[in-house]
């Protein structure tokens, strides 16, 4: 989720068609397209809520195909340059006997500081019961955006997911990995295109090198 803006307050929806979603450079749909769609709301002090949607396929033998997402937060301008977004989301699975088992929450918080160099950023999100198997895992994400033209940015980052507990959860026989991404976006007739090269540090198909384009669509009320 993107940091929010306060100068669109009230109900929007956006529309995204991808080739892949990925989840921090891993696939949650085994490489294939996704549709999704948010139904969200800003109000001028700062707060929001939403939920978001998108097909989901985690392979042969689970028939999970639905994530459903909820969440809500604060939205704060601290300064003319800083900005911090706090919050909470709720992640849920559909489609399959075991899906509700994997459902957890996250709580999250997001600096901004936007200069003449462009935006920078530096998240983290936290959950204590990852895919509901009981166990911690972070993420913390550095990124940055810069305009190369008028209505043309690239953004590059770099995050690392961590779990803090590799009994529960493991990450390719490891604790952790690192996620790698740079991305072109631009606008043209009020859809949002998105062309992203990304890889990790985790040898397996479905977090392997990839490019990923997605067009958006966002409708405000």
């Amino acid at each position: 989720m993107a940091l929010p803006t306060s100068a669109f307050a009230g109900v929007s929806s956006t529309v995204n068609a991808t080739s892949d979603y990925t989840f921090n450079g891993v696939s949650q749909t085994d490489n294939g397209p996704a549709l999704q769609a948010s139904l969200d709301y800003a109000a001028d002090a700062g707060w929001y809520v939403g939920t978001w949607a998108s097909n989901v396929d985690y392979g042969s033998g689970d028939d999970t195909w639905l994530e459903l997402d909820f969440y809500g937060g604060m939205f704060y301008q601290l300064s003319e340059r800083v900005s911090l977004d706090a919050g909470i989301a709720y992640y849920t699975y559909h489609g399959d006997d075991a899906s509700s088992d994997y459902k957890y929450p996250e709580v999250y918080t997001k600096f901004g500081y936007a200069s003449s160099a462009g935006q920078t950023e530096l998240n983290f999100w936290y959950t204590w019961d990852y895919f509901g198997v009981d166990a911690g895992h972070y993420i913390m994400m550095a990124a940055h955006t810069f305009t190369v033209a008028e209505g043309h940015d690239i953004r590059i980052s770099f995050d690392r997911s961590t779990s803090t507990d590799e009994a529960k959860w493991s990450w390719d026989g490891d604790k952790a990995y690192n996620h790698y991404r740079a991305e072109y976006m631009t606008s043209w007739k009020g859809f949002d295109f998105n062309l992203a090269v990304e890889d990790t540090s985790m040898d397996i198909d479905t977090a392997d090198t990839r490019a990923v384009l997605s067009v958006a669509r966002t409708f405000n009320f």
